[in-house]
């Protein structure tokens, strides 16, 4: 059962991506996995659009429902909320790699911009927000742990440097060819070696 959370919410002409990692796997996993589904969804209906209140939000939800259920989880998650040529990045994952239109690679800490949801009652004052410019042309490449710890026979990480030439290898690419590329690199990385995180990928390129 997966624990990688990722999902695309619209409201009228707004859009949020959110994607996030459950610790540990199972059932349990998965179950909250589904939860933060649900209350993300229905917050975004709510037409919530502070991404720092959006979050706060989420997490005091998830939190009770964790201390209630008594599972122990927890998990990574940030959320990009898209607006013109703009990217509001909010809360604490996986580096946010973004290729620019000319080729140019940037990888983007989250680890300042929120704790992990469902650890504390109140993560508030811990939450952060990142403007990123994103324009034609432009790509954004989410992910989670799955892609970037993913080892060859030698144990070797797959590693954020290799996914970091992966995407430079199809610039100018489609969004879709983009994935494909990535997952091709990823499986020849990995081999014959068995699989055993969740790999979750999501690529959003500006036209």
């Amino acid at each position: 059962v997966g624990g990688d959370y990722y999902d695309v919410l619209q409201n009228g002409s707004r859009i949020k991506i959110g994607i996030g990692d459950v610790t540990g796997h199972g059932l349990e996993s998965g179950v909250l996995m589904l939860m933060v589904q649900s209350v993300a969804r229905a917050l975004q209906e709510t037409n919530e659009g502070n991404p720092h209140q959006f979050l706060d939000r989420l997490n005091r939800a998830i939190y009770k429902n964790i201390e209630r259920t008594n599972t122990g989880k927890h998990l990574s998650l940030a959320f990009l909320d898209f607006e013109d040529e703009r990217v509001t990045l909010s809360g604490q994952h996986e580096d946010v790699l973004v290729m620019r239109a000319g080729g140019e690679v940037e990888r983007i800490d989250t680890l300042d911009l929120g704790l992990p949801v469902g650890l504390e009652n109140d993560i508030s004052q811990f939450i952060d927000t990142r403007d990123i410019a994103f324009g034609s042309g432009d790509v954004i490449v989410l992910h989670t742990d799955g892609v970037t710890e993913a080892e060859d026979e030698d144990k070797r990480l797959f590693g954020f440097e290799r996914l970091c030439q992966s995407v430079q290898r199809r610039h100018g690419s489609s969004a879709e060819d983009i994935k494909t590329g990535i997952i091709d690199d990823l499986m020849a990385h990995i081999g014959i070696q068995k699989i055993h995180d969740d790999i979750t990928l999501v690529i959003i390129r500006h036209t």
